[in-house]
């Protein structure tokens, strides 16, 4: 083999291996954040969200009437639609099967969070130690933290909100 073909054949070897890299790092980049498609929702051309989602550029309208939340509602997710009453008692979240709502998403823990009735009557979620975390409206809880009626609580793909 001559020089010329043996250089090529290393710039070859190099660009297969910078390629190797930049595909690892796009995959790493969307297992950590999601795919830029995925967290927003598409819109429809009349600016209408096509599954219950807010347009873009606009923010999720809050409940205007007073009082107390009185349900948990998922509003993405396997189990979109599905509502659970609030009462006394917690509710816990996660992919074990005595969860109260069970969910069916890779990104959640077996005992992922719960959502409990402090002694002042607000309610608030707290993590219980999960892999990836839970967030309420894109901030991630370090411990227990109050949750104001119409705002996101986001396990994995997930979304649930505190609804009256």
């Amino acid at each position: 083999m001559t020089g010329l073909t043996l250089t090529v054949m290393k710039l070859g070897l190099l660009a297969a291996l910078w390629v190797f890299v930049l595909i690892s790092l796009a995959v790493i980049r969307t297992d950590l954040f999601g795919a830029a498609g995925s967290r927003l929702r598409a819109v429809r051309p009349a600016g209408r969200p096509v599954s219950g989602g807010v347009p873009l550029g606009q923010t999720a309208a809050r409940p205007r009437r007073g009082g107390a939340p009185t349900r948990l509602h998922v509003t993405a997710g396997s189990l979109a639609g599905t509502s659970v009453p609030l009462g006394t008692q917690q509710i816990t979240l996660g992919r074990a099967h005595d969860s109260t709502i069970v969910l069916d998403d890779d990104f959640a823990s077996s005992r992922h969070a719960r959502v409990f009735p402090d002694p002042s009557g607000q309610w608030v979620v707290e993590d219980l130690g999960s892999t990836n975390g839970t967030y309420l409206d894109r901030t991630k809880i370090n411990g227990p933290t109050p949750v104001p009626a119409g705002v996101p609580i986001r396990i994995g793909k997930t979304v649930l909100e505190l609804r009256k």
